[in-house]
């Protein structure tokens, strides 16, 4: 079973941050700049949220204001839950699925060293599964051909 850090190890430790000060707008073009759907809003060296796509449509777009006047921080999602490099991808996909989030920054002894997103689970699982169902086909041929 695979773990957060093989995620990490693979995707990589890049973790892209905005400041609860910064305009929705910014936070809009730097996840663009990015190719990331959500930024951890951090103050200092404490993250305090995260930033997301789906917090721009909700609390944006549907509620009629501008992203160029709204700050980062009046609009994050303040519910955040941390997993650490050695926590299993089934144990995320628990956590998010049970708390409705899709984002989970990794702390390594208090420190921030990544985040893994649903997409990174899911396809993570999916590749565990597939190399599961390899090992047992390889082994009923291994038993049942000379």
């Amino acid at each position: 079973m695979y773990s957060v850090k093989d995620i990490l190890d693979e995707k990589g430790y890049d973790v892209f941050t905005i400041d609860p000060d910064a305009s929705v707008y910014e936070a809009l073009k730097k996840m663009a700049g990015q190719n990331v759907g959500a930024l951890l809003v951090v103050k200092g060296d404490q993250v305090i949220g995260v930033f997301s796509e789906r917090d721009y449509a909700r609390k944006i777009i549907l509620m009629g204001k501008s992203s160029k006047d709204s700050k980062v921080g009046d609009l994050l999602s303040e519910r955040i839950f941390y997993v650490k490099p050695t926590t299993k991808t089934i144990e995320c996909m628990q956590l998010m699925t049970d708390h409705k989030v899709r984002h989970l920054p990794v702390l390594d002894e208090g420190k921030l060293v990544g985040i893994v997103s649903i997409g990174d689970i899911v396809n993570k699982i999916i590749q565990d599964q597939t190399k599961t169902i390899q090992q047992l086909g390889d082994y009923i041929l291994g038993k049942t051909l000379p």
